[in-house]
């Protein structure tokens, strides 16, 4: 079977995850993975944007580098960043059929759609010297955290994903560095909870976790400031290089300015045209990112949400950048119902319509979720 029909009839969604089926099928078929220097990426928000700082470095140094990153927005493809560019249809049907060759049938049937989607990364890595490896929703149980790395980068922990990671900020912080094996650096965190939880981790475990300041110096900023500059990094994207950087240092590998040209990853505050943002956020960290980027702005906000997501308060975050709403319609059942969100709206005193077209006398911000984003370029290419 193909790929493409293969993962179409795994669901994307789960209500309960069998947190040993991962570890299980791993043990089984890891003597076919090749020794390989693993940087795992845990975290709530900002994965994404710094393995992608730190595989483009990686790349731009000479050495061979994979980036496994999710969800995409438009094509399966963007999960699997190979050497500079997103793996082809003819490499990733390939490592596909050579991964079926490794699994029964039954364990290539039970694992789920994002544990699948993990080993076939590792499968289509085999000949790298660097994995940015990024966790998915959680940590300890996280499907990538099977495989043995020699550093975890922790992005900024917050609230979200209560049902599997936990009800506060402690909670979902052990939860999420509970994977840690050895080495780990901690980016700037909004909340002392996690800097608790990570000094008990450190003691519990016996495990070494740094601040990102014991590896940022002087000469860092400055350099990191004039990246910035050239690519045009909003603040939130400026920490996530920083922490980026801070793991180059840790591996002992020089950089430049110049190694980040090519780290732009669309679908964070990107520029889509001259009045419109993306954005694939879709918490309140998100939200209180974008709110310092384009705060004494006004913005048309092209917004849906998923009932578990703390709509209300991302909402009244973002009420001070908003002129108004307008609700895209997305097709998935994990979405809010449209009463609930008008009647938030209403409550929060902010105007909404429905999305049709955007205005170019208007400025758009579009968030939500990447599903948000996807359906957003779906209707704009049209």
């Amino acid at each position: 079977m193909i790929l493409q029909d293969f993962l179409d009839a795994k669901p994307l969604y789960y209500d309960e995850i069998d947190y040993a089926r991962m570890p299980k099928i791993y043990e089984k078929i890891k003597s076919h993975f090749t020794k390989v220097k693993i940087i795992h990426l845990i975290g709530t928000n900002a994965k994404g944007t710094t393995g992608r700082f730190l595989a483009s470095a990686l790349h731009a140094k000479g050495y061979k580098t994979g980036h496994f990153t999710s969800p995409h927005i438009s094509a399966f493809n963007e999960r699997i960043w190979l050497d500079g560019k997103n793996i082809s249809d003819g490499d990733l049907e390939e490592s596909h059929q050579k991964l079926l060759t490794l699994l029964s049938d039954e364990d290539a049937s039970s694992l789920s759609y994002f544990e699948y989607t993990t080993f076939l990364a590792m499968i289509a890595f085999k000949e790298s010297e660097y994995i940015v490896l990024e966790a998915g929703l959680g940590g300890e149980h996280d499907a990538t955290a099977v495989f043995d790395k020699i550093l975890t980068l922790v992005t900024p922990i917050g609230m979200d994903h209560e049902a599997f990671l936990g009800n506060t900020i402690t909670e979902i912080a052990t939860t999420k560095m509970n994977a840690i094996q050895n080495n780990a650096i901690l980016a700037f965190q909004n909340n002392e909870d996690v800097y608790r939880a990570a000094r008990n981790i450190a003691l519990k475990k016996g495990v070494k976790i740094y601040n990102i300041n014991d590896y940022i110096d002087e000469r860092d900023e400055i350099k990191i400031q004039n990246i910035s500059k050239q690519l045009s990094l909003p603040p939130y994207l400026q920490d996530n290089l920083s922490l980026a950087i801070s793991a180059l240092k840790f591996l002992n590998i020089e950089y430049t300015e110049n190694d980040f040209n090519d780290s732009k990853l669309f679908g964070r505050l990107s520029k889509l045209s001259e009045n419109i943002l993306v954005d694939v956020g879709h918490n309140v960290l998100a939200a209180s990112s974008i709110l310092t980027a384009l705060s004494g702005e006004k913005y048309i906000l092209v917004y849906n949400s998923y009932k578990d997501k703390n709509y209300k308060e991302i909402l009244t975050l973002l009420k001070p950048i908003i002129l108004h709403v307008e609700i895209i319609d997305i097709q998935d059942k994990r979405i809010v119902e449209k009463e609930l969100l008008q009647s938030t709206l209403e409550e929060l005193d902010i105007q909404y319509t429905q999305f049709k077209k955007t205005n170019k006398d208007y400025k758009y911000l579009v968030f939500g979720s990447f599903s948000v984003v996807e359906k957003f370029l779906n209707l704009y290419k049209k």
